[in-house]
């Protein structure tokens, strides 16, 4: 049996085709108890069977052949004379005496285990009713958790069907994928048989079972779809219905095939370590991913939640009907999700203008893909310890983006029938990344594979630059690396260009490290000798346009000049608006361009008010003062002082703390940002109107004074004036905390309570935040730049006790993260290296390397603010203008 330990996957001698599962869960002991009977191929003659198991006791287990011979059955029974639990390898060996013949056989195996409290496997989940705590057994089984509840073969490739049998209080609600089909009631104890699931992977089977009511909808063709949740709040599920019934309806159109099962359920769980999963036909999710209320959520919470549940439904057919052959494709699942959201959200909502917010998605990715320590597309996976790290911005956000870079150039209309071909293909199947390619270049007929290789295979993206020389434009890429060095790679790139105007625009791939645009030849020469400012609207030359394409773009210094007078004056798109800052920043946080010209190019944005590029350039503005506040303290006001009048014009446009009758969504977005940076960076009125409007929510939670898309903000500017000698408005936000039954309240609470800039008051809201009044770590990603190192000795007191707490959940890399990545000297980044020296597991290692390579970033960029001889009179003569 030894040979079968620590090997990556399972034999494939033998693979399971049927499952048949029964549970019988003790809510009050928070044990369980089941069986499995597993329909099996054996493939070749074998003396073992290896499959998957994790923290379960097996209790029998015996294999079995049924033969007929004329009229007769017989039965051959094989029991094993070793069973064996590996659990550094989660694999289950059972050992028989003599070989096992080929051909179809049943494995039977009861077993027993415990609903644990790590929100991961078969776990249990709290919420309260009538005042009385009670559990809930909930499950989260991807990427490999479905062997902590019963004996598997967990690999996505395995696929089979399901028939689910559950054993549970007669007076509870129990899920499952599949519809129930028969129920019998003896006392207390009710057994539910689960209509048999169509073909699918062990991470998407699913129960969950609860104190649970819901609110019910049909699409067109008859599919049910429930939201549930705790009693009382069925009215906070009927925005998510409404979204999951019309964007199924959307998505049968847009795959070319109708959703496969006869319902669909979403439910909202009090504990889940993350935003939501896609399990066939019962879609969990954490509450405030699902849940919207009229009076208390804020707009975008509505705008989060539909992105969510269109996420998610995607998943039923791009991850569950064709699901990746092993995690190294997972972006096949997360990426297209991701981007295929946006054209439901877009259809459903298009006053949300959600192709420009889609850049943030891009962004996200193109941060991570910055660093040394990030990964490909297609990443190998040797271990399963080591698949929930990928489940990051490279999957989805970049995963995402290059899709979006593929579907412009091919066309939208050859795009969505190369989809639909792919799904018809390999429905109920498994697929990798080259399955898609090859879909899409029958039906496009471009060499999408070599196209696509350079973007899916290798780390990295590369940075454009160019420059106009001579009457031509001359163009060279190589890879783009935070730590300012150019790094290794070459990319078939896209390239999108116009000059002056977008009706003047050409389009070509870049296939080498350098080339050159005769500017006269394309008709372009005019724009390209245009003077810069003043002279004519046709000076500017804007490399890839609307952003499409998965770059960075480096101008010289005359195009750089060109482009400021473009934004001042509107010649450009939004899009192109906020590539051009977000571009600039990363080139000057990787010390490629000076502070001074970031924040000279900071300021062409003043008349700025589109939501999308303004709530880039505020995100922008916290990492600058964060950064300035490193480098050099004495201009930390000065900086606040640029970002105060930057952001006043928007504000005070806006009509201030007053929201408008009839106001579009972005802007009731757009209004609470603004106010929260305004706040941030300390504007005397900002904070004095936020503090009035504050103590009369207090007194009245339904006062007009204070809507949820301006609670966040006076949240944070009541914890800008908190210390430990005036903590009144600590206390009265733990208040609003423990009374509040909202999820979105909570969370705004716990988001803005490190933003002190006390220490002490840091350190008592970490420790709040392990306590059994939290259920998950979510305040400590706001944790204000004076509680920085309170926050990291406080990570280092605690962390035995956070990571037997979440050390296996996705919880503890975000943490990580957020108290890690905002240092900014070696120093520090050694000393956190020392740290975690022994301390590090599989699940976090990755994550911990890019959290130090971000301190190693951060202390390069402080040492070239430190060198910027222009900055004091740049931010002089910008302040003195504002």
């Amino acid at each position: 049996m030894e040979q079968f330990k620590g090997q990556p996957r399972l034999p494939k001698f033998i693979l399971p085709k049927r499952y048949r599962i029964n549970l019988k869960p003790n809510l009050n002991s928070c044990k369980f108890t089941g069986s499995v009977s597993v329909d099996l191929n054996v493939l070749s003659e074998t003396r073992f069977i290896v499959l998957n198991a994790a923290n379960l006791s097996v209790k029998t287990a015996s294999v079995s052949y049924i033969s007929k011979d004329l009229v007769l059955l017989f039965r051959y029974v094989f029991k094993p004379t070793k069973v064996e639990i590996f659990e550094e390898d989660e694999i289950l060996v059972l050992e028989f005496p003599q070989t096992l013949p080929i051909g179809d056989g049943i494995l039977d195996i009861e077993f027993e285990g415990v609903l644990n409290d790590k929100m991961k496997g078969f776990y249990r989940s709290t919420y309260k009713h009538n005042g009385e705590k009670k559990n809930m057994a909930v499950t989260q089984f991807e990427p490999a958790d479905a062997r902590q509840c019963f004996p598997c073969w967990d690999e996505p490739a395995c696929k089979a069907t399901f028939k689910i049998t559950l054993d549970v209080p007669s007076d509870l609600v129990a899920l499952s994928n599949m519809p129930i089909i028969e129920e019998n009631v003896k006392g207390q104890i009710k057994t539910l048989s689960y209509q048999e699931s169509p073909i699918m992977s062990t991470y998407l089977v699913a129960f969950v079972i609860g104190l649970l009511d819901y609110v019910e909808d049909h699409t067109s063709d008859g599919v049910k779809v429930r939201v549930y949740c705790q009693v009382g709040k069925t009215n906070q599920g009927k925005f998510a219905l409404h979204v999951a019934v019309k964007t199924l309806e959307l998505f049968k159109e847009y795959f070319g095939r109708p959703y496969p099962l006869p319902k669909l359920d979403m439910v909202a769980i009090p504990d889940f370590a993350i935003e939501a999963m896609e399990n066939y036909g019962l879609v969990t999710y954490r509450e405030t991913a699902l849940l919207y209320d009229d009076q208390h959520s804020a707009a975008a919470k509505k705008q989060r939640v539909a992105t969510v549940v269109a996420h998610e439904l995607a998943h039923q057919w791009f991850g569950n009907l064709v699901t990746m052959e092993w995690w190294t494709h997972l972006w096949l699942n997360e990426g297209f999700a991701t981007w295929v959201s946006y054209v439901a959200n877009d259809s459903l909502f298009p006053e949300w203008n959600v192709w420009t917010q889609f850049l943030n998605e891009s962004i996200e990715g193109l941060r991570l893909d910055g660093l040394e320590e990030s990964h490909p597309i297609e990443v190998e996976v040797p271990h399963v310890s080591q698949i929930q790290e990928i489940f990051d911005a490279i999957s989805y956000n970049k995963g995402a983006s290059v899709i979006q870079m593929l579907q412009r150039y091919i066309g939208a209309e050859c795009f969505q029938r190369s989809l639909a071909l792919y799904i018809k293909r390999h429905a109920f199947s498994n697929a990798k990344t080259e399955d898609l390619w090859a879909a899409i270049e029958e039906e496009s007929g471009e060499p999408v594979n070599m196209l696509m290789s350079s973007w899916t295979k290798q780390t990295g993206y590369p940075v454009i630059s160019i420059k106009v020389k001579d009457q031509k434009l001359e163009i060279q890429q190589s890879r783009f690396l935070y730590v300012g060095s150019h790094g290794v790679g070459k990319w078939i790139v896209p390239i999108t260009l116009c000059c002056g105007s977008y009706d003047n625009q050409i389009n070509f791939l870049l296939e080498s490290n350098s080339g050159a645009l005769d500017m006269n030849e394309f008709g372009l020469a005019e724009a390209a000798t245009a003077e810069g400012k003043g002279s004519s609207s046709l000076g500017w030359i804007k490399l890839n346009v609307n952003q499409t394409g998965f770059f960075r773009v480096k101008y010289d210094e005359d195009l750089a000049e060109r482009l400021r007078y473009a934004i001042e004056n509107k010649y450009l798109t939004a899009t192109d608006r906020f590539g051009i800052l977000d571009d600039a920043f990363a080139l000057c946080m990787a010390s490629q361009q000076s502070l001074s010209s970031l924040l000279t190019l900071m300021s062409s944005y003043s008349d700025e008010f589109d939501y999308t590029v303004l709530s880039n350039l505020i995100t922008v503005s916290y990492k600058v003062e964060r950064i300035v506040a490193s480098a050099i303290p004495e201009l930390l006001d000065a900086i606040k002082q640029f970002f105060i009048n930057l952001f006043r014009i928007a504000a005070e446009t806006l009509g201030g703390w007053q929201p408008k009758d009839g106001e579009s969504h972005l802007d009731a977005m757009l209004r609470g940002e603004i106010l929260t940076a305004l706040a941030v960076f300390g504007h005397e009125q900002t904070l004095t109107e936020a503090i009035r409007r504050f103590n009369e929510y207090l007194i009245d939670r339904n006062t007009p004074l204070l809507p949820p898309d301006l609670r966040m903000a006076a949240y944070v500017a009541v914890m800008q004036r908190t210390s430990a000698k005036n903590r009144s408005g600590y206390d009265s936000l733990l208040k609003i905390y423990r009374e509040s039954d909202l999820s979105q309240e909570k969370t705004r609470v716990l988001s803005s309570l490190t933003s002190s800039p006390d220490p002490i008051i840091v350190f008592e809201a970490l420790d709040f935040s392990l306590t059994s009044e939290v259920r998950s770590l979510v305040l400590i990603l706001n944790v204000s730049k004076e509680g920085r190192e309170t926050a990291w000795k406080w990570l280092k007191d605690n962390w035995e006790h956070i990571s037997n707490t979440w050390g296996s959940s996705p919880l503890i890399t975000r943490f990580i993260n957020a108290i890690v990545s905002p240092f900014s000297s070696i120093e520090d980044a050694e000393e956190i290296e020392d740290f975690f020296a022994n301390r590090t597991k599989p699940s976090m290692a990755r994550t911990l390397k890019q959290s130090i390579e971000r301190v190693r970033i951060n202390a390069n960029w402080v040492q070239s603010i430190q060198n910027d001889d222009q900055l004091v009179k740049t931010l002089n003569i910008l302040t003195y203008y504002h």
